[in-house]
């Protein structure tokens, strides 16, 4: 197979994989009673630790008035809750609360177990591979909610 078809392939894999994330998403989210963008805020959560509500804006794209309508929902489920920053009273952090992160981590660990299995799978230089590609991917502004990530393009050439 050539570069070209290669990067096809990879595409099209991305976006199967992104569908099946945002499906799986959305059915765990079903399950605990939470919308899509509930769960993805949660998760933000999970990776980033206890974030502002401007810095939730920034991550997800969405504004600060949707967003304090998220975090009211999140925080009224037992997801999350504001805190006072110890180091400045001024701001307002919002923490994931852990026996609901441990809730959620139980809907996901078939998901959690296969992306390990698959991993293990490989050596050192093609997981260096991985991580240099996602990080990549991740640093490129794709998940700040911008339509073209911040690369001038959009996603589809039909848009």
């Amino acid at each position: 197979m050539d570069s070209d078809e290669l990067r096809s392939e990879i595409d099209i894999s991305m976006w199967r994989f992104i569908a099946d994330v945002v499906l799986r998403t959305q059915a765990v989210a079903q399950q605990v009673g939470l919308g899509g963008s509930d769960c993805q805020f949660v998760a933000l959560l999970g990776v980033h630790g206890p974030l502002t509500a401007g810095r939730l804006a920034e991550l997800s794209g969405l504004t600060t008035g949707t967003v304090t309508g998220v975090l009211d929902r999140l925080e009224k489920a037992g997801y999350a809750r504001r805190v006072r920053d110890a180091t400045d009273r001024r701001k307002v952090l919002v923490t994931p609360v852990p026996e609901a992160m441990a809730t959620l981590a139980e809907y996901h660990q078939a998901h959690g177990e296969h992306l390990d299995a698959v991993l293990r799978r490989r050596d050192a230089a093609q997981l260096q591979v991985i991580a240099d590609f996602l990080a990549e991917l991740s640093a490129s502004g794709s998940s700040s909610g911008s339509r073209d990530g911040g690369s001038g393009t959009t996603a589809s050439s039909g848009s």
